[in-house]
């Protein structure tokens, strides 16, 4: 995993513990003193933010936990996985388009950012160079041949530019 994307989810970790220890219970206390509980929509809003805050922390821990357990010497060397650089042919558009796959909080599509876990990067996950990967798409079905492929191993790690 990319330092920058470990960084960003500690600090929204950091942000959302913050927010849950300090923040909302002041609200909660001030919306507590207005009176009956029952019709008070400042008690019942701060509630529902603390519970939202509460399962995106959950989600935020777990996705930190996923990441941890990430082994480079487990992504191939051969094949698209994450990472990886692929340069395809799209036929039903007729050119070449170049995809990165990249974790869904990395994504950006309009940048060629592809998650792993998107129809186009589950489809080019483990092809070749000349692997043609058929994509259903809600668009339809786009078929996409691999011509190039640049994985992670074949990038500096400072740059990400290729050695």
């Amino acid at each position: 995993m990319t330092e920058h994307i470990k960084k960003q989810l500690l600090e929204e970790i950091q942000k959302l513990e913050h927010e849950l220890a300090h923040e909302l219970p002041a609200e909660i206390k001030k919306a507590v003193a207005l009176g009956d509980l029952s019709e008070n929509a400042e008690y019942h809003m701060a509630k529902q933010r603390q519970d939202f805050v509460n399962a995106r922390l959950g989600q935020m821990k777990k996705r930190m936990a996923e990441f941890s357990l990430v082994n480079l010497a487990n992504i191939p060397r051969d094949r698209a996985a994450f990472g990886s650089t692929v340069t395809v042919f799209d036929a039903s558009k007729e050119e070449e388009i170049v995809y990165k796959l990249v974790t869904s909080e990395e994504s950006d599509v309009a940048k060629g950012l592809i998650s792993t876990t998107s129809p186009i990067g589950r489809g080019l996950i483990g092809k070749q160079i000349g692997d043609i990967a058929t994509i259903v798409t809600p668009s339809g079905k786009r078929e996409l041949e691999v011509l190039k492929l640049v994985t992670i191993h074949d990038q500096t790690p400072v740059t990400g530019l290729e050695v």
